[in-house]
């Protein structure tokens, strides 16, 4: 896979995915909405607790959603690496083809993507502001 000025993967048998697809940007979408429906839970449960139950549900079904479509992608992944016996040929140290090449390529291209940064931060972010409100609410407050 070699990528382009527009840095949009060529020859890439991933391309779809590196390529930043329309669905893989909805389902990044939910899982961004699941991160922060599941982090303002236990404030809005100290607010209306109504609301708290739906963002609960909102996040945990986007959640579901989410993970289902990122298991889909990684079985794809794994009977690709498999159909090509590619763990084989590195671990034997065999000489690989063009076509196991691509395949490399396409999955280093497919986890070096921005929206997994960008998810985690989130997660990450979105946790700690979480955190601190909850110890604030439930404890200083």
């Amino acid at each position: 896979m070699r990528k382009n000025l527009k840095n949009e993967c060529v020859n890439c048998i991933e391309r779809r995915r590196c390529r930043d697809s329309f669905s893989s940007w909805i389902f990044f979408i939910i899982g961004l909405i699941a991160t922060i429906a599941i982090r303002v839970v236990t404030v809005l449960i100290k607010i209306d607790p109504i609301d708290g139950k739906i963002a609960w549900y909102v996040g945990i079904a986007g959640f579901f959603l989410f993970f289902v479509y990122m298991f889909r992608i990684g079985q794809q992944r794994a009977r690709l690496i498999k159909r090509s016996n590619l763990v084989e040929k590195i671990s034997q140290r065999e000489q690989l083809t063009d076509e196991d090449y691509s395949l490399i390529d396409a999955i280093l291209c497919a986890l070096s993507s921005r929206k997994e940064r960008i998810n985690y931060f989130f997660i990450f972010g979105l946790s700690a502001v979480a955190l601190i409100l909850a110890v604030y609410l439930d404890f200083i407050r």
